[in-house]
């Protein structure tokens, strides 16, 4: 396959050697709309928005994942193998297992447990765990550290359920895992075996501690800038 892919009209050169990659595609189109200079539509395909542009300076692109490890999984194959990309920083939301976690808190994501079967395709000998790149990690942290911002580094859950019947969710605090989101474990999958490298930021929007505490809809969208502004630093 080459470029233009089924999912990516953008010809090769259109993206950033980074891209921050949101599953919400109006959260995509806030970022470039509101962070970046001389930004450019270059993929609209299903409404997925991508957009590259400049911040302070440096060339950077936007592009949504959709939702869930499959999305995720096409959209980063994509940009790592056709399209020349090297950096996929996930900006997302994740509903928190501990108390010391609070809506718009950040979670950077050093490794990716999951319910779901996305590595068996490489019929590997045994269990992989995907991880984040240690290097986009650290300045994630510094980012942290410099902006003032609460925030945990540590292991979260990607799902492959939203609505989880077993109700068992919360078992996975028991290990030490921060939160549940949908989709980082496949973005470390795909860079792995690309060679590239991922990171997967994520604004706490919810609290599987206190159910009280939920972002809205329009939060989830626009008022997640500090997550944003870690992201597009770190490129």
């Amino acid at each position: 396959m080459s470029a233009p892919t089924p999912h990516i009209a953008a010809k090769v050169g259109d993206f950033a050697k980074t891209v921050l990659m949101p599953g919400d595609p109006l959260r995509s189109e806030f970022i470039a709309k509101t962070y970046l200079e001389d930004a450019v539509l270059v993929n609209d395909v299903r409404g997925v928005h991508g957009y590259t542009g400049y911040y302070k300076g440096k060339r950077v692109s936007v592009m949504a994942s959709g939702m869930g490890q499959p999305a995720i999984g096409i959209y980063s194959y994509e940009l790592y193998n056709y399209y020349d990309v090297e950096n996929i920083i996930r900006v997302g939301s994740c509903g928190t297992f501990v108390p010391e976690l609070h809506v718009k808190d950040i979670v950077i994501a050093m490794g990716a447990c999951t319910n779901g079967n996305f590595a068996a395709q490489y019929n590997l000998p045994g269990t992989f765990c995907p991880i984040a790149d240690f290097d986009l990690v650290r300045r994630a942290v510094e980012e942290c550290e410099r902006m003032g911002v609460n925030y945990k580094v540590g292991n979260i859950f990607s799902s492959d359920m939203f609505y989880n019947d077993s109700g068992r969710d919360m078992e996975w605090a028991k290990m030490g895992v921060l939160g549940v989101e949908m989709e980082s474990a496949a973005l470390y999958c795909n860079a792995a075996r690309a060679g590239k490298r991922a990171l997967c930021i994520c604004t706490v929007s919810d609290s599987f501690v206190d159910p009280s505490e939920k972002a809205t809809v329009e939060e989830r969208q626009t008022a997640f800038t500090k997550m944003m502004e870690i992201a597009l630093n770190l490129a």
